[in-house]
């Protein structure tokens, strides 16, 4: 059994970064082309290069890779920065959704699939709590 969560186990079982970067790609893939997807897709601007490098950078730091987001992007809080959009049960559902597909895209693991989508349910559902906050 693989130990993901420890160092940068996670990064390399993921590909490191040209692996986290054809993640993010298909998982957009899917948000623009699933029906579940439609209504995320439609909270993101028609160009999605800078979202794209976003996510990528702070899911290779998240996954033990190199942490580069704040260098890049600034300091963030992955609620916070969401917290202008009205996320509920729904919308984090289809991002989970979105990101489970594009997994099946992955030459990953099994093992490192699931431990993915449930570690992402986290960060997804602290966003959904904000966002309820902000707007319920």
């Amino acid at each position: 059994m693989q130990k993901y969560g420890v160092m940068d186990a996670s990064y390399q079982a993921a590909g490191g970064e040209q692996g986290i970067k054809k993640l993010v790609d298909e998982f957009y893939n899917q948000m623009e082309t699933l029906k579940q997807g439609k209504h995320i897709r439609a909270m993101h601007t028609d160009d999605l290069g800078v979202i794209k490098d976003k996510l990528s950078v702070f899911l290779m730091g998240w996954l033990g890779g190199p942490r580069n987001y704040a260098k890049k992007y600034g300091q963030m809080s992955i609620p916070m920065v969401h917290k202008h959009l009205v996320i509920g049960e729904e919308e984090r559902d289809a991002w989970l959704f979105c990101m489970q597909e594009a997994l099946k895209y992955q030459d990953y693991d099994e093992e490192l699939k699931q431990y993915l989508i449930r570690e992402l349910a986290r960060p997804a559902e602290a966003i959904r709590r904000v966002s309820q906050m902000e707007h319920g």
